[in-house]
């Protein structure tokens, strides 16, 4: 039996709507935020004369986040420490869908926010979601021809940023599984071996947790870093697989309590970037699955 709720096309959106929201902004709280007030002025909408309630939705998110991303931007450069975005568990069919997994991966969400906040819309909307240029005018308030000209600048900003190989998950799980092994044994030579030689260190404690004030760079640093990390802790630190951003990452436990994860940029079958999250504000999702769609 279904219910008004049921039918209502927001609820019948709401995963695409979020999933929007969330590659616009890098943070599932802000999302959320973003989804009540789109919420609000959906209730005000007189319906019959909204002809595709989903596209009609997708404009309203996609502005409010919008909005968004130009107050939150602000607001990271006053951020303790290097910010990462917020990490996700996703189900299996997120990573079957190649595109949207490459789309949510952690270290993609690092490259959009190198992007000006109406080219990062242009780029997810476009790109992931697949918006005509028209759709795409309205939903950014500008003409088409100036959304071509940004998407086009957006996707070479992009293309000279994002990872320059593929990697299948196969791949990736075959990597984390021998990271994590390698960390478990204390083989440091097993662990530099699967370092890229430029490899990047990040962690995101946010001021509360202790975390990395700057960048790690290299593959001695890096690897030394892990070392000392988990000699810190004999006995106390447990790893555990999980699907983060919809490739294979790690859940940090420490004396059986969360303490945060990794995700991981592979490339060649070598870690080019770690990334931990350590902001408890950051890890209330890695208890549950979030549904993403496009």
């Amino acid at each position: 039996m279904s219910t008004a709720v049921d039918e209502d096309p927001f609820a019948t959106h709401r995963s695409l709507l979020f999933t929007v929201a969330y590659e616009m902004l890098g943070s599932a709280a802000d999302a959320e935020d973003v989804l009540q007030d789109a919420w609000l002025k959906w209730d005000r909408v007189d319906r019959s004369e909204v002809r595709d309630a989903r596209a009609f939705l997708v404009r309203v998110v996609s502005r409010t986040a919008l909005d968004c991303l130009r107050t939150v931007a602000r607001r990271r450069e006053d951020y303790v420490g290097p910010w990462l975005p917020e990490p996700l568990v996703t189900t299996h069919d997120v990573a079957e869908d190649v595109e949207l997994a490459d789309s949510v991966s952690m270290a993609m969400l690092l490259v959009l926010e190198t992007l000006a906040p109406t080219e990062r819309a242009v780029f997810v909307l476009r790109e992931v979601f697949g918006l005509d240029y028209d759709e795409l005018a309205e939903a950014v308030d500008k003409s088409e021809a100036a959304v071509r000209q940004i998407a086009h600048r957006a996707r070479s900003h992009v293309d000279a940023r994002r990872p320059r190989v593929d990697v299948t998950r196969a791949e990736a799980e075959s990597v984390v599984v021998a990271f994590r092994s390698a960390l478990e044994t204390g083989d440091l030579q097993a662990l530099a071996n699967l370092l890229a030689p430029d490899v990047v260190a990040l962690a995101d404690g946010g001021g509360v947790k202790q975390a990395l004030p700057r960048p790690v760079r290299g593959r001695d640093k890096v690897s030394r870093l892990f070392a000392a990390g988990w000699a810190r802790f004999p006995g106390a630190i447990t790893l555990e697989p999980l699907e983060l951003n919809g490739w294979p990452a790690l859940l940090v436990h420490l004396d059986g309590e969360v303490d945060s994860v990794f995700a991981f940029a592979i490339e060649d079958g070598l870690i080019t970037g770690s990334y931990a999250i350590r902001n408890p504000e950051k890890l209330s999702r890695v208890a549950a699955a979030t549904t993403l769609t496009r």
